[in-house]
Order: structure tokens, then C-alpha cells, then sequence
């Protein structure tokens, strides 16, 4: 990474990597999310973390709703680090706060997926990823952009949105787990009714399709992880935009089943769509979108386009991912 003048004490003081001990550090999180796990990450975080750093801070919400007024709030106050530690709802929230500041993000992951974690490389358990902050270094990396909301992994229009709401019930009787998260996909799916007419626009040329999903992707590992094209180039700094050739439920369900067995053929089941940026247009004006497990309503036409080296994070110091690749 250039130093600039611009740039924090922490990353000044020494070029190879954080200075953690000079550091103003504040770590944010849920604390509605699970009760138990945040006494044992306060813990943990008291215990490695605290005494590493040249001040340090934590601050928690009450529900996840409330965090990104809270990760804003967090980003004026003068610190050179903050960490998110949570899910990659909790992981988007801070980095829309911290884009294009002289802030750097940190990742402590503590959800059911941590796509962006792993997409870093940072560890896929708090203690790997503490490993890393204490020994990192900065980098900047892109992050997606639609109407000026920020996200890390993934927008869709459509279906999903209603995957998450049926999400949420499931996970409520059934509690959190990736098996919930599946059953969710195909419950939800079952409710479809119609599907949507949509415009792409991708430099100055327009496509019309009929589709029951757009999933636009900024997650290389989540790509891999269903045997999706387009993983490489998202690490080369595109959008992997899908768009499901299916119309109703049953195949719909079909294709998500292919894709949660790693079977998913591109040209059977999506038309794919690679660019750092496209309009996408759909005739209702105001509508639900799905963005990193969360969901927000906005208004069409959607633009999104990647926000290159526009997030400050840290990696492991000697550049050895900590996160073990999928295998297919």
C-alpha cells in the first residue's frame, strides 16, 4: 500500500504493516444477535485484543437496525481502525461507513455464511481473524455500489428478497444454521407468483429479459462456492451479474437446487452479465431489494457500479490467506 500524507499515524509509523499499538481502535457489533457468544467475544476481545492497542473502544446496538446510524456515528470520531465483528449484515454496515474515509476496517466474522471474511482471507472464526488484526497489514479493496448504498457481497431483485423474509420466520422457530438458511431458498420459492420485466443496461446497450431472480455478485467465494462463473472476474474488480432464465417456481427451484449442489450450468439456468457497472431498470418504481442478508426498498431505475480500492481493511501481514478455499 503508498503511504500518503493523508494516511493515519498506525499506517504511517510503519510501512509493512498496522501499527495496532498506536492505534485508536473501536470494535462494532449487535448486541441483540445472541446473548451468550457477545459475553464471550467481549471477553476475548478484553483479554487479546484490548491491551494490544494504543486505545481501544467497543460499542454495541441494541438490533441490527440500528447499526448503520451507529457505524456512521463511529466513523467521525477520529479512530484509525474500527472493526465490525459479526455477520456480513454487521460487515456491510461498517464498511458503508467507512468508504472512502482515512479509516480502516477490520473483520471479526459471526455469521451463518461470512462471505466477505472468507472472500479476504482473513479467517472464518473470531480467533483466526483477532490473528490477523494483530498482525496485518492495510489494503484496499472494491466494494459494490446501487443508489448509493454499499455492499460487499451481493444485491438481488426478485425472489430473494422474499428468501430473507421467509428466512427470518424459519430462523426464529428453528434458530441459525445453513440448513435453515437452504429450506428457506425453497419454501420461499413456492410463493412466487410472477415474474419480473426488467431492462439491463451495460455501456449505452439495452437487453429486455423476463426473469423470477437477478442476483448481482461481488462475493468470488460465494460464486466458487456454487460452481457460478464470474468468480474471477470479480477478483478482477466486475459485477457478476446473474439473471435466472426461469419465470415461475418450479424451475426456479430447480436451479436452486442445482446451484446448492454445485451442479449449476450458466447457460442452462442464468444469462451472465460481466461489468464494473450497469442500470438496471424494472417497471415498478419503488421496490424491495435483498443486499448482504438485508433488505431495503429503492427506487428503479438501481445503479450499480463498483467502487474500486474504495475500503481501507486489514489482511494477514505476510499475505497467506487464513480462509481455506472451496473445493469443487
Amino acid at each position: 500500500m503508498t503511504i500518503t500524507a493523508g494516511d493515519s499515524p498506525a499506517m504511517q509509523h510503519k510501512t509493512d504493516g498496522f501499527d495496532l499499538a498506536s492505534a485508536k481502535v473501536c470494535v462494532v457489533m449487535n448486541r441483540g444477535s445472541g446473548k451468550k457468544k457477545h459475553v464471550e467475544l467481549r471477553e476475548m476481545l478484553n483479554e487479546r485484543l484490548a491491551p494490544a492497542c494504543g486505545r481501544f473502544e467497543l460499542r454495541e446496538s441494541r438490533k441490527g437496525s440500528d447499526l448503520p446510524a451507529l457505524a456512521r456515528k463511529v466513523a467521525t470520531e477520529g479512530f484509525d481502525l474500527v472493526i465490525a465483528a459479526g455477520g456480513d449484515g454487521t460487515q456491510s454496515a461498517v464498511a458503508g461507513a467507512l468508504v472512502d474515509r482515512d479509516v480502516v476496517m477490520g473483520v471479526l466474522p459471526g455469521g451463518t455464511f461470512n462471505y466477505f471474511a472468507r472472500d479476504l482471507g482473513v479467517g472464518e472464526t473470531v480467533e483466526e481473524a483477532l490473528d490477523t488484526i494483530l498482525d496485518a497489514r492495510v489494503e484496499a479493496v472494491d466494494v459494490g455500489d446501487v443508489n448509493g448504498l454499499i455492499f460487499l457481497n451481493n444485491v438481488s431483485l426478485g425472489a430473494y428478497p422474499q428468501i430473507l423474509k421467509t428466512r427470518e420466520g424459519i430462523y426464529k422457530r428453528w434458530g441459525r444454521s445453513r440448513m435453515a438458511a437452504y429450506w428457506s431458498v425453497l419454501v420461499a420459492l413456492r410463493r412466487l407468483r410472477r415474474p419480473m420485466q426488467l431492462v439491463a443496461r451495460v455501456d449505452g446497450q439495452e437487453s429486455r429479459y423476463t426473469s423470477a431472480l437477478v442476483f448481482v455478485a461481488r462475493s468470488a467465494y460465494q460464486l466458487d462456492s456454487f460452481g457460478l462463473e464470474g468468480a474471477e472476474e470479480i477478483r478482477r474488480g466486475e459485477f457478476a451479474v446473474l439473471i435466472a432464465k426461469a419465470k415461475h417456481p418450479l424451475p426456479l427451484m430447480r436451479s436452486a437446487l442445482r446451484m446448492a449442489m454445485g451442479k449449476s450450468a450458466k447457460n442452462d439456468d442464468f444469462d451472465l452479465i460481466l461489468t464494473d457497472e450497469l442500470t438496471i431498470e424494472t417497471p415498478k418504481r419503488r421496490q424491495l431489494i435483498a443486499h448482504d442478508g438485508e433488505k431495503t426498498a429503492l427506487e428503479s431505475p438501481f445503479r450499480l457500479k463498483v467502487r474500486h480500492d474504495g475500503l481501507k481493511v486489514l489482511l494477514p501481514r505476510d499475505g497467506v490467506s487464513k480462509t481455506e478455499q472451496p473445493k469443487g
